[in-house]
This record gives structure tokens, C-alpha cells and sequence, in this order.
């Protein structure tokens, strides 16, 4: 076989090879093109992904550098646990309660233990598993939020049982009212991802346990400073790069919609981030690790809601309102109110979650005040600002005042049956060595 014989015959192989992997790719998309998108599918999936890595072990590692080194493992064991008991509660009611049936404050049981979904069942043009899978995630991580408020002084068993009771009574219904057919969305009320389902809701939950549990010993004249900062940026950093999944996931395709929304989410973690740490700069005369993070999270809880309807300009606006807002929320909380929510879940999440549903209203609209993207405020506002900010307003009134109401009745309740919180020599010795008998390093 002569070279140029040999030749042609690797250009055969190579464009038969190729014309083979193409055919492979091609073939699975068969029979669904009119229902099954594979990109939106495997877009969805990695979604997926990335919000439980936010959790597990984002969240879990940033809560538990920010924490006092005796209390390591209580954190990581909590965000772990919610993560098991969550997933376990989805399938068997919170789907169904979530996402079927048409009332106007809960679902029904029309798919208890996720009956009649199959391997063949939809949503929109993705299987219905994956749309199940990738909201069980967003109700995993909302309660584990809540840890940063008790953090270092609440009881194992009392955590577990309230986090499976807040789910129940407060999420679920949160998330049916408004992504699930409720009467919240029928209203016109608009949360892209999570800033009322998500963030309201762990941030209200969280300044009422922090309330009721009181505060830690020492607490606000002794110095409680963060145990490993390197463990914190860590987190942090996982929860920047989870939070795209969060975000751009929550368009539910791989469209235009999905990309704008993780190019405003990357802006306003990036804006809140250098406004947070410029004022710790100006008032204490140092930038500070654990405060750049903060602002980072305070950016990206507060485009969260407005990601799917503002555009680059609007997501500047909201960093650093973010960065400004949530910082001087986190001193009122602490040293003018003396509440000890541990993690700053209320000021963070909480507040930030409330601004961006409110300045959704106004740069949410085409060529609307600074700029947007295309999808636009509700068909009830008609087009003015100021009607979506008030129904807007509806949606902060009924999901935090329902929030704030069922989280302490949760806490009274558990009270009666249990002690909420350690005694003082457990707060004292360390959660870690007392609730678990383990240490997060063995000394030598």
C-alpha cells in the first residue's frame, strides 16, 4: 500500500468517525423533538449539580469557618443532616404539596412518594425528574440557611425536628404560593429564584429562632471571631460558583434568559463584594477576607429574585445597594438591637432577598430605568413600576408575616417536647465534643 493510498484511507476513518459521532449525538433526540430539549435537559441537570454543591459543601464550609473552632462539626454535621432529612421529606409530600394541585396556599397529595411520574413524564421540555431533583435542591439549602442564625447553642435533635417542621409548614406552602400555582403568582408577583421563597423565608425563620433561643454566653461583649477564614473563603467561593446554577438555572432552558441571568449574577456578587469591603475599609481603616465574602453573598441573595428581568446596568445598581444595605442591616441587627443571629442570615439574606424583589419593580422593564433584560414585570402591573412594586409589597407582607408567625408557633411547640437549645457548660465546652464527642482536628 503505497503512502498516498494510505493517506486517503486515514481521511476515510477520520471523516467516518466523525460522521459517526455525529449520528450517535443525533440519534438519542429521535422521537422527542416535539417535547424533550436535550440542551435544556443537560443544562438543568448541571444546574442541579451546582445547587447542591452550594449546600454540600458551600454553605456548610463557609458557615463552619465563620464559626469558633469548638463548634465545627455541629455546623457540618447540621447542613448535612438537613440535606438527608430534606430530600427524604421532598419525595415522599413536599413535591406534591409544592407543585400539584391548584389551591391558592399548598398543593395537594396527587403525588405522594412521587406516584404517576415516570421515566417518561414532563415538565415543559425537560423530564420531570430533573425539574423535581433540581427544586429539591432549593428546598435543602433554604433551611440549612437558618443554621447561621442558632449556630454554636442549639440542640441536635431540636434542630433536626425544626428544620423538617419549617420545611413542611413554611417552604413548601412559600414555594406552592409562588412558583406553584398560587395565589402569589396568579397575583402577578415575581421571584425569579428565590428571593421570597428562599431568602425571605430563611432570613424571617432565622430572626425569629435567634430571638426565641436567645443569645450566645458572652454575647455581644465577648469577641466570638471566626475560627478559619481560609475555611470561609473556600465556602464562599463554592457558593459564588454554585449560585450560577441557582440563578441561570432557574430559566429552566439553555436560552437567552439563562445567560443574562448568570452574567447579572456574576455582576452583583462582584459589586457587592468591593461595596461591603470598600465601607469596612473607610470605617475601620482595614479590608477584611470575611467581609469581602459577606458582600459577595449579599450581592448574589439580592439579584437573586431580579436575575431573570434586570439587565447589566440595573445588576451594578443592586450590588452595591446590596453591599450598602445589607452591611449597615448586619450593624443594626448586632449592635443596635443586640440580636444574636450568629451568621448575619437576616440581615444578609433576608434584607437582600426584600431589596431585590423590590428594585425588580423598577428595572424590570424594557428599556426601564437603567436598562433590563426582555422578560419584563407581570401582565397585572401593565407596565408601570409602581403597581409591581406593590404587589411586590404583597408578596414581602404574606410570605414574611406567614414566615415570622409559623416559625415561632415551630419553636414553641419543639420547646414543649424538648430543650431548643445546650445548657451552659455544653455552650461552653463546644457543641462538637458535647453533641457529637468528635473535634474538627485531633490534636497531636
Amino acid at each position: 500500500m503505497n503512502k498516498l493510498t494510505t493517506l486517503h484511507l486515514k481521511k476515510f476513518v477520520i471523516s467516518f468517525g466523525l460522521l459517526a459521532c455525529i449520528v450517535a449525538i443525533l440519534i438519542p433526540s429521535v422521537g422527542y423533538t416535539d417535547e424533550l430539549n436535550s440542551g435544556d435537559t443537560s443544562w438543568i441537570l448541571t444546574s442541579t449539580a451546582l445547587v447542591l454543591f452550594m449546600t454540600l459543601p458551600g454553605l456548610a464550609l463557609f458557615y463552619a469557618g465563620l464559626v469558633r473552632s469548638k463548634n465545627v462539626v455541629s455546623v457540618l454535621i447540621q447542613c448535612f443532616a438537613i440535606a438527608c432529612i430534606v430530600s427524604v421529606a421532598w419525595v415522599v409530600y413536599g413535591y406534591s404539596l409544592a407543585f400539584k394541585g391548584d389551591g391558592a396556599y399548598i398543593g395537594d397529595f396527587s403525588a405522594l412518594f412521587l406516584s404517576g411520574i415516570g421515566r417518561d413524564s414532563m415538565s415543559g421540555s425537560i423530564p420531570e425528574s430533573v425539574f423535581i431533583m433540581f427544586q429539591m435542591t432549593f428546598a435543602i439549602i433554604t433551611p440549612a440557611l437558618v443554621v447561621g442564625a442558632f449556630a454554636e447553642r442549639m440542640k441536635f435533635g431540636a434542630m433536626c425536628l425544626f428544620s423538617l417542621l419549617w420545611f413542611t409548614i413554611v417552604y413548601l406552602p412559600a414555594c406552592h404560593m409562588v412558583w406553584g400555582g398560587g395565589f402569589l403568582g396568579q397575583a402577578g408577583v415575581t421571584d425569579f429564584a428565590g428571593g421570597l421563597v428562599v431568602h425571605l423565608t430563611c432570613g424571617v425563620g432565622a430572626l425569629v429562632a435567634a430571638i426565641v433561643l436567645g443569645p450566645r454566653k458572652g454575647f455581644p461583649n465577648t469577641p466570638m471571631p471566626p475560627h478559619n477564614r481560609t475555611m470561609v473563603v473556600i465556602g464562599a467561593s463554592m457558593l459564588w460558583v454554585g449560585w450560577f446554577g441557582f440563578n441561570a438555572g432557574s430559566a429552566v432552558a439553555a436560552d437567552s434568559s439563562a445567560g443574562m441571568a448568570m452574567l447579572v449574577t456574576h455582576i452583583s456578587a462582584a459589586v457587592g463584594a468591593l461595596t461591603w469591603m470598600g465601607i469596612e475599609w473607610i470605617k475601620q481603616g482595614k479590608p477584611t477576607v470575611v467581609g469581602i465574602a459577606t458582600g459577595m453573598v449579599a450581592g448574589l441573595a439580592t439579584i437573586t429574585p431580579a436575575a431573570g428581568t434586570v439587565g447589566p446596568e440595573g445588576a451594578l445598581l443592586i450590588g452595591f445597594l446590596a453591599g450598602v444595605i445589607c452591611f449597615y442591616a448586619t450593624q443594626l441587627i448586632k449592635s443596635v438591637l443586640k440580636i444574636d443571629d450568629s451568621l448575619d442570615v437576616f440581615p444578609v439574606h433576608g434584607v437582600g432577598g426584600m431589596l431585590g424583589i423590590i428594585m425588580l419593580s423598577f428595572l424590570g422593564t424594557e428599556g426601564g430605568f437603567l436598562g433590563s433584560a426582555a422578560a419584563g414585570l407581570s401582565d397585572q402591573a401593565q407596565g408601570s413600576s409602581i403597581n409591581q412594586l406593590l404587589i411586590q409589597l404583597k408578596g414581602i407582607v404574606v410570605i414574611g408575616g406567614w414566615t415570622a408567625v409559623a416559625s415561632w408557633l415551630i419553636l414553641k411547640m419543639i420547646g414543649l417536647i424538648t430543650d431548643l437549645r445546650v445548657n451552659e457548660d455544653q455552650e461552653y465546652d463546644g457543641l462538637d465534643i458535647t453533641l457529637h464527642g468528635e473535634r474538627s482536628i485531633n490534636p497531636e
